[in-house]
């Protein structure tokens, strides 16, 4: 028998995952609050409905892909949140970039289950169009490899990490480590336009030497240092935000990286 998938949070990153889980053969039950979301999924063949209660409730496998632990919280939580609403047997993967403290808070009640796996991702709307996504997962092993083939769907690698906040704890280095590799890369630029070289012209060079890196690869994809600094830059924000409440909540200090992510030429603090 084919699993139901619930989806709630079909926004930037959320809408491509919905398309490429239908084109797998998924039956998809969609939560979505803008009229414009709801009208392209249930027209590529998602059942919509009105509540984040209705789409646990019908599913076997619910994703929750939303900004920040504030909207995780939201439709997790609470008597008609996802994990009060959704079956024992039910797996939910949070895609949420956020704290540990939160995921394992919602899961603490549900011993018995649903059991609620943190899932955060590494890449972009293009990457999940194209299949390519890494998705981190940490939680219980056996429900890892329930979601495993669902998430298949859209990612191309999918790591265990372990217990549950362990993705997120290995996303949360990843991200102030490409915040602090991005300050690195405009800082770079900083040097290379005192010698008389563009950009452009430099970043492109780069990434054909032994300096590039996916930073650099991400400033050249987006159109520059500007470009990437509008797109990312809110994003890497918040991750950095989380990153700190993280370690600050572990007793200890980014150190290093919390000095190249604050004092380089992109606003990242």
């Amino acid at each position: 028998m084919s699993q139901v998938i619930g989806f709630v949070g079909a926004g930037q990153m959320g809408e491509p995952m919905v398309f490429r889980l239908l084109g797998a053969g998924h039956r998809v039950v969609v939560y979505a609050r803008r009229p414009s979301v709801r009208e392209r999924v249930r027209a590529a063949g998602a059942e919509v409905v009105d509540s984040v209660a209705e789409a646990a409730a019908a599913s076997d496998v619910v994703i929750a892909c939303v900004f920040s632990d504030e909207q995780l919280v939201e439709v997790l939580g609470g008597p008609g949140g996802v994990l009060a609403t959704a079956s024992k047997e039910c797996v939910v993967v949070s895609h949420t970039t956020g704290t540990m403290s939160t995921v394992r808070g919602l899961a603490g009640p549900y011993s018995q289950g649903p059991v609620l796996l943190d899932g955060p991702v590494s890449g972009s709307a293009e990457d999940i169009a194209a299949g390519r996504l890494t998705v981190l997962l940490g939680g219980p092993a056996a429900a890892v490899e329930v979601a495993r083939p669902v998430l298949e769907s859209y990612a191309e690698t999918i790591v265990a990490t372990g217990d549950l906040g362990s993705a997120l704890a290995v996303k949360l280095v990843n991200n102030a480590l490409f915040a602090a590799n991005a300050q690195l890369v405009a800082s770079a630029a900083e040097v290379g336009r005192r010698m008389g070289i563009a950009d452009d012209e430099l970043v492109r060079a780069l990434l054909a030497c032994s300096g590039r890196s996916y930073a650099a690869e991400s400033v050249h994809r987006t159109g520059g240092l500007r470009g990437f600094e509008r797109m990312a830059a809110p994003f890497l924000r918040k991750d950095v935000a989380a990153c700190l409440a993280a370690t600050a909540d572990s007793g200890f200090e980014l150190g290093q990286l919390a000095a190249v992510i604050h004092d380089g030429p992109l606003e990242l603090g």
